[in-house]
């Protein structure tokens, strides 16, 4: 073959290759569905995303499907694993659905180690938690009262809290330390307590209120006790200055800094602070509703394992599975979500740590039918970075979960958008009114997303997964998404 020849023929073959590989290329970028209805959506968000300046740097990535036979209609970057912040739930719920059931609860027990003679408990009284994240002070109230009506008014022994139902690890892996201290990054253990119906389980409400001019703003703690110290050295400025307060735990303690101003005559502000070691804080509740019953000890109040011969002398349990799912969900609740992802490891292996626990998560979401091989999960919330999920995955499992026998209940927990209740609305509450929208949103720093389901103006029920990654502005994502959300509605 001349020199001549084989230039030629070195070029019509690479030009070959270049005309299959562009087509390739151009087939793999045609919507899955080529009516007109979703050559038309497809237009309106591809130009969206091209257009819109707050994405631009930043990574989109979108999956829409049929509710009715789980059909791809569109996506964009769908395969490509990004960071689902609180989407995340979606998978921890049905996890837990699917290993725990419907009906699952969480005990609380009251324990005795000795005998109960004329008013004297000669032994200890131990608090064993099994990892209820609904506990509030009127509950321990009630194991007080219980404790008196058994007989017990004074204690020869210890107070012992056990939590050795989950292990020692309070927080999860990639928990950032500046989240440390707030009610999203709450500690977790086995004995807990929240401080409100929204159930942030090892956290206190602080509430700081304006004095006059030149004064200390008034500071309340919620539940009242003397675990949390607060170091105050804010004060009231004049009325027309804006708020400059800043609230922090100091770590490895329980004192709660409050710096800065608050202008007088402004209204109360108000924050879910996470605390440090929240079975003693459980503890220190625990000793308070004592106290309110008369009860007296001669020993210690501590932490530890309570003897395997140890009598029960009352045992409650928590809500029902399927109904802690509304303030999980609705309210997106971190702490919920890293308790379920142990109590499953527990259950399953009889380990309740996050190990265990992803391990369960990961199982049950490949019987369900994800394709976990190109997950990576890392805890329960989502508030990990190195969490990563494709959309086309998240909305795959919104699919799937419909055959589930427990679909009801995951549907129920999903925030409606427009509604006004926030165990109806939830995080949704205050979006796309005029959308009949049913989703889980997310939010961590440079993250922005959405998934659920929404019905189209022709009646359709389509599933959506919406993530934004990379943005400069996370909280510039609720916008993008609804305008997003509104495309697909009008299909």
């Amino acid at each position: 073959m001349t020199v001549k020849n084989y230039s030629f023929g070195m070029l019509f073959l690479f030009l070959l290759i270049f005309m299959i590989g562009s087509a390739a290329t151009d087939k793999k970028s045609e919507p899955v569905n080529t009516t007109e209805e979703s050559s038309t959506m497809t237009e309106q968000i591809e130009n969206f995303i091209k257009t819109e300046p707050k994405l631009s740097g930043a990574i989109t990535g979108i999956s829409i499907r049929s509710a009715k036979n789980g059909e791809k209609i569109y996506d964009h970057m769908g395969d490509v694993r990004l960071r689902p912040a609180s989407n995340m739930k979606l998978l921890t719920a049905a996890s837990a659905l699917s290993v725990l059931g419907e009906n699952h609860t969480f005990s609380t027990e009251v324990l005795i180690s000795g005998v109960i003679n004329n008013g004297t408990l000669s032994g200890n009284l131990f608090l064993k938690g099994k990892g209820d994240p609904t506990l509030l002070p009127s509950d321990f109230d009630n194991f007080a009262n219980k404790i008196k009506e058994s007989g017990v008014n004074v204690i020869k022994g210890d107070i012992v809290g056990d939590d050795t139902w989950y292990d020692k690890v309070r927080l999860s892996p990639d928990l950032i330390w500046s989240d440390e201290h707030w009610f999203y990054g709450a500690q977790i253990s086995a004995l807990t307590a929240s401080p409100d119906k929204d159930y942030d389980a090892g956290t206190v409400i602080v509430e700081v209120s304006p004095g006059s001019k030149g004064e200390k703003p008034d500071v309340t703690i919620s539940p009242e006790n003397n675990y949390i110290k607060v170091k105050n050295t804010a004060t009231t400025s004049d009325t027309n200055m804006e708020e400059d307060l800043t609230l922090e735990r100091v770590h490895g303690g329980n004192t709660i800094t409050i710096e800065g101003t608050i202008p007088a005559g402004s209204t109360v502000t108000k924050e879910w602070m996470a605390v440090w070691e929240p079975t003693e804080y459980a503890m220190e509740l625990f000793q308070l509703s004592l106290q309110k019953q008369g009860i007296s000890w001669e020993g210690k109040v501590k932490t530890g394992a309570a003897p395997d011969k140890a009598e029960v002398l009352y045992s409650d349990k928590s809500m029902q599975l399927s109904e802690m799912l509304v303030p999980f969900m609705k309210l997106s609740n971190n702490t919920i979500a890293e308790i379920l992802v142990k109590e499953m490891g527990k259950v399953v292996h009889g380990e309740g740590s996050w190990e265990k626990g992803l391990e369960v998560v990961e199982t049950e979401l490949t019987k369900i039918g994800m394709n976990t091989d190109s997950l990576m999960i890392r805890d329960g919330s989502g508030i990990s970075h190195a969490t990563l999920i494709p959309p086309n995955e998240m909305s795959k499992l919104l699919y799937l979960v419909q055959n589930q026998s427990w679909y009801d209940s995951y549907l129920h927990s999903l925030p409606i958008a427009g509604k006004a209740d926030r165990m109806i609305g939830g995080t949704l509450k205050n979006r796309m009114e005029d959308k009949n929208v049913q989703a889980k949103t997310g939010t961590i720093y440079g993250v922005s997303t959405l998934s659920g389901m929404v019905e189209s103006e022709s009646g359709d029920n389509l599933i959506f997964s919406i993530m934004l990654n990379n943005l400069l502005d996370e909280d510039d994502g609720p916008e993008i998404e609804d305008k997003i959300v509104e495309f697909i509605a009008n299909q």
